[in-house]
């Protein structure tokens, strides 16, 4: 997959206007293997924005407070869902969901996310490999539903300038975990069904 080939646009919140962002762009597929490639591309004024420089690839919390990229992955038909946080910096997260933002015992880590941030005069572009095993259970041979989501922090606002996007806004609020937000539906893998 290539960062060049993003079809989905992903549109800011009303609530939250974001005038130095021009456009957020993302693409998602599902490899042979079962694992799932997504890419990103913000494109706006990088100067402006509070983009978290590279750093040491690991597992960090509370990245959404600056800007990244997610994904909401689902199996269709289940309340159960996994969400994964990328910054541009090469953290990540994921956490596991039993239903609406009830968090669900994970016994074993996930593993990491495969990231290649690129940063460049007026755009971002992420590109990030998750493994199947970090899927949801029986991801492999399930139809999947996808909530492609960005945060995007602006650096020289007075309020803090975040703003939210995604494939869709159901509520009033950002609010990414809503379920109906989960538009991007994906047949399973080739090989795997």
């Amino acid at each position: 997959m290539s960062v060049n080939e993003l079809p989905l646009v992903l549109l800011c919140h009303p609530a939250t206007p974001a005038p130095v962002v021009r456009s957020v762009e993302a693409r998602a597929e599902r490899t042979a293997s079962g694992d799932l490639a997504l890419a990103y591309r913000l494109r706006g004024d990088m100067v402006r924005l509070r983009i978290p420089p590279p750093t040491a690839p690991q597992r960090a919390e509370c990245l959404w407070e600056h800007s990244c990229f997610e994904a909401f992955i689902a199996i269709a038909g289940d309340p159960a869902y996994h969400e994964f946080n990328f910054s541009p910096s090469g953290e990540w997260a994921s956490y596991a969901f039993a239903g609406y933002r009830q968090p669900a015992a994970v016994t074993t880590p996930l593993p990491a996310p495969r990231l290649t941030a690129t940063l460049s005069a007026g755009r971002l572009e992420l590109e990030v490999l998750i493994a199947a095993a970090a899927l949801p259970p029986t991801a492999a041979a399930a139809r999947l539903q996808v909530g492609l989501a960005a945060v995007v922090e602006a650096a020289d606002v007075v309020d803090g300038g975040h703003s939210y996007w995604a494939l869709h806004h159901p509520a009033s609020l950002p609010d990414f975990h809503h379920r109906d937000s989960f538009r991007l539906e994906l047949d399973p893998a080739a090989d795997s069904a």
